[in-house]
């Protein structure tokens, strides 16, 4: 899923329509080396090691242990303002079809009850790369092709590297501080979770970071996760770089409710109201705007639904802290689990980001749960 659609054109790996990936399978039981630029081998009877090289035409190999893997070859270098060489790795789940054996994944996030995994990274020096862990994420079972949601947590980051997007924030997560950045590469969304400094090893919830990112309105839990994988990304150089040892579980069993709370009328003697403050941000064809919403009225609105028109040549990308959805120029944001309830006087907020053609224009009007609201 770190193949890009143009690198798929460029490989010729666009047939009829469709996204088709090499994948060589295999099982390692002594230490096994992979050149090919999709091979891929099983480790444990649970596990996919795959070599993953799309961002160059040079020689990638990897040496898969019984454990993990180590960069053995790494002839590329990409400039550091674009895409990585590749992204080796090891995953529990599906990836273009290449599925890891007995695996329960794609499931829908509604249905985990825990999602745990370890991690081991071996780092060198003089390269330039990220050691990144991908969560991925779908409205539907996919188990081929792009996810519409990718999770990436950086837990080392060397050289002059950034996450796709802009930074909007820090949360903490597994005990520990992250930077979070928003955006979309153009063939899917990305929320990256990225440490200050380098993290060699990690045991933690995979769950906690999913749940974060569905509380920023990117997901719901209708969606499915398909996959978790380990690896790096390296723009130049990397021979050395290893991961040392991965494991993952998924649980089923959960029983999170699948939409939003119901927005719920104002009881006897209550009065409702609402004002809208529209923050935009354009450039040449995009833009991002932060939208807060004031509770005027004189009741608690438990459940909030948000309806307004964008603008003609406007079109949403991605959103946080909502479930943004767009049908033709008409916009539905709907609460997310964290931010539904706004007590009298109180606000909740989210935003957005998007592809703009034309001039930039902001939305006129808003009203919140069939009720017109004043602009703030």
């Amino acid at each position: 899923m770190k193949r890009p659609l143009r690198a798929l054109l460029a490989a010729g790996l666009l047939l009829s329509g469709s996204l088709v990936a090499v994948a060589l399978g295999g099982t390692a039981s002594a230490d096994t080396q992979i050149c090919e630029q999709y091979g891929s081998t099983t480790i444990q009877g649970r596990y996919v090691v795959q070599n993953n090289k799309w961002g160059t035409t040079a020689q990638q190999c990897i040496n898969v242990t019984s454990t993990g893997f180590e960069i053995t070859t790494q002839n590329g270098s990409n400039p550091t303002n674009g895409a990585p060489t590749a992204y080796p790795s090891v995953f529990f789940g599906c990836h273009y079809t290449n599925c890891s054996p007995g695996t329960n994944l794609p499931i829908q996030v509604s249905q985990i009850s825990s999602a745990t995994s370890s991690i081991n990274y071996r780092y060198v020096s003089g390269a330039t790369y990220n050691a990144s862990y991908d969560i991925w994420l779908d409205p539907s079972p996919k188990r081929d092709g792009v996810n519409q949601m990718e999770i990436m947590i950086w837990l080392n980051r060397q050289g002059s590297i950034q996450p796709i997007g802009s930074r909007v924030g820090n949360t903490t997560l597994a005990g520990r501080t992250w930077e979070v950045w928003q955006g979309s590469n153009g063939s899917n969304n990305v929320i990256s979770y990225v440490a200050p400094s380098a993290i060699s090893s990690l045991n933690f919830s995979v769950l906690e970071f999913i749940n974060d990112v569905r509380n920023r309105g990117a997901i719901t839990n209708s969606w499915y996760l398909t996959s978790i994988q380990a690896g790096f990304e390296p723009w130049q150089g990397g021979v050395g770089l290893a991961v040392t040892s991965f494991s993952a579980n998924v649980n089923g069993g959960g029983n999170n409710p699948t939409t939003p709370p119901p927005a719920t009328t104002p009881p006897p003697g209550g009065s409702s109201g609402c004002a809208v403050k529209y923050t935009p941000n354009s450039w040449n064809n995009g833009f991002t705007a932060d939208v807060q919403i004031t509770n005027t009225g004189s009741s608690t609105i438990n459940g909030w639904t948000l309806n307004y028109t964008l603008p003609s040549g406007q079109q949403v990308t991605n959103a946080w802290n909502a479930t943004v959805s767009q049908s033709g120029s008409s916009v539905t944001a709907r609460n997310a689990g964290h931010n539904g309830s706004i007590a009298p006087g109180g606000t909740a907020s989210f935003g957005y980001q998007g592809t703009l053609n034309g001039s930039y224009s902001s939305p006129t009007s808003f009203s919140l749960n069939g009720t017109s609201c004043s602009r703030a």
